[in-house]
């Protein structure tokens, strides 16, 4: 079974920090390339972060410079660090696997971010 489960979410501050994780299980995990997506109230899901198997990251424009992504291979967990975190970044934050070679794609239940004063 393929689980990917997300962590670390809250209600945060503007300014402040969150890291999340997604703790990944059922796959070979050093295969995957892992991203974060972010869907807010009434928006389409986009595309947050990404990092390849050989570590290798990507970033929205609307993130850089304040987040950022890492996986740990031995724990098989992906991480988003989240900081100077803006009212904008309030979504639900989902995890997501994929291996194109094997044409396999998963993703975690998300987890809530809510930045807020």
């Amino acid at each position: 079974q393929v689980q990917l489960v997300e962590s670390g979410g809250g209600l945060v501050q503007p300014g402040g920090s969150l890291r999340l994780s997604c703790a990944a299980s059922g796959i070979i995990f050093s295969w995957y390339t892992m991203r974060w997506y972010r869907q807010a109230p009434g928006k389409e899901r986009e595309l947050v972060a990404d990092i390849t198997s050989g570590g290798s990251t990507k970033y929205a424009d609307s993130v850089k410079g304040r987040f950022t992504i890492s996986r740990d291979n031995v724990k098989t967990t992906v991480y988003l660090q989240m900081n100077s975190l803006k009212p904008e970044d309030t979504a639900d934050y989902y995890c997501n696997a994929r291996n194109d070679a094997w044409g396999n794609d998963y993703w975690g239940q998300g987890t809530q971010v809510t930045v807020s004063s």
